[in-house]
């Protein structure tokens, strides 16, 4: 009886321990733990004008209409964001879709090969695999997790903004 209650609460132990943290192999990021939308999402900032990286690691590209900029830190922890970063500079065209984004389509399709997909929020700039192109999402109301939807950055932009931005001949470039 005292073997089986030892064998027991050591049993216990190890499975509380166990998930106490992510297992080793956990391919879980920030990109794919998108539970809980962010109040606010800063500009990202350049550390230096040669790199375009910020501190965090992420790299500050610039998407420009006429007067109106609109900045977002790509985090190239993934091949889809790595991908896109290799294709700047770039000019697209920005339009409205379905009243909760703004899409532009690529040139060609990323590279999601290591690419985990995620759940929209509002200020994230993600690829949309089946379609190839780019989400800026300003209203993610009823859109939940999706393979196919690829986190590649957040941005911090106002509607009237993205909406300014929408037109041909929007330069994409990391900012120097």
């Amino acid at each position: 009886m005292r073997r089986k209650l030892l064998i027991t609460g050591s049993m216990a132990v190890v499975l509380a321990l166990s998930g106490c943290g992510a297992p080793a192999d956990s391919t879980r990021t920030a990109a794919t733990d998108r539970s809980a939308p962010s109040a606010a999402t800063p500009t990202p900032t350049p550390d230096s004008p040669e790199s375009g990286t910020s501190a965090s690691g992420a790299t500050a590209v610039r998407f420009t209409s006429g007067d109106t900029v609109v900045e977002v830190a790509i985090t190239p922890d993934n091949s889809a964001a790595q991908d896109f970063l290799s294709m700047l500079p770039l000019t697209l065209s920005v339009e409205e879709y379905g009243g909760r984004e703004k899409i532009s389509y690529l040139p060609r399709d990323l590279d999601t090969a290591q690419s985990p997909g995620s759940r929209p929020e509002v200020g994230d700039l993600s690829y949309y695999a089946p379609w190839g192109n780019l989400v800026f999402y300003y209203n993610t109301d009823g859109i939940s997790y999706s393979d196919q939807t690829i986190h590649l950055g957040t941005y911090n932009a106002t509607s009237e903004q993205l909406t300014e931005l929408e037109g041909d001949n929007v330069t994409v470039e990391v900012i120097k």
